[in-house]
């Protein structure tokens, strides 16, 4: 049963906190966290990469000079892909890339990766910032009296706090997420993973009895 610390706001451990449950004590399996990431990061492709080909393109309907007579190699098109500022040929155009991955290979994985993260001691459980207004210098005072500012950190929160997301976005390698809406991919990029209380049992109630 892993143990990770407790931080207040000011930065210091008041207390040991047990992680317990499947979600937190599950055996990491790494095959299970790799297909999760390959397929999320597939799935993130924007698949909007285009070219010009011979359909594309303009011109190319004349001759661009006679058969013989002129020394040169014979030419039908000046859009020919050999020509240069001609088609491009077998370029990439618009795809979708996005594939369903299965439920139960996203719950598995993220079993191992939060097991993984909380063995490793990844993981900590925070008290909340206090976000009055959408300013970035408050969240990065809290993240560096907590010891982590400019590292790559996640802070899990629950519930809806619109002033919170709009002072994350200025601070480099810091990002907030609902806990809802955690996943592996998550909580292996990140070095350090804060938790709130009120996000830890959502985390437990939501994914913890799977």
């Amino acid at each position: 049963m892993p143990e990770v610390q407790y931080l207040a706001k000011d930065g210091t451990e008041s207390k040991k906190v047990k992680l317990e449950g499947i979600l937190f004590e599950s055996e990491p399996k790494e095959h299970i966290i790799q297909s999760y990431v390959v397929g999320y990061l597939r799935n993130q492709r924007q698949g909007t990469s285009c070219t010009l080909n011979r359909a594309r393109m303009k011109g190319g309907g004349a001759k661009p000079y006679r058969q013989k007579g002129t020394g040169r190699a014979r030419a039908g098109t000046n859009i020919s892909p050999i020509w240069t500022g001609g088609a491009i040929a077998f370029g990439p155009t618009p795809r979708d890339f996005y594939r369903k991955m299965p439920a139960a290979l996203k719950r598995n994985a993220l079993k191992s990766a939060m097991s993984k993260r909380a063995q490793e001691g990844g993981i900590r459980i925070v008290e909340a910032p206090e976000v009055p207004e959408a300013k970035t210098k408050v969240l990065a005072d809290y993240l560096k009296k907590l010891g982590v500012y400019h590292q790559k950190t996640l802070l899990v929160y629950e519930g809806k706090d619109d002033n919170l997301k709009l002072a994350s976005r200025n601070i480099k390698y810091f990002n907030v997420k609902r806990a809802e809406l955690i996943n592996a991919f998550d909580l292996i990029w990140h070095e350090n993973v804060l938790i709130t209380d009120a996000a830890l049992s959502t985390i437990k109630e939501k994914f913890g009895n799977d």
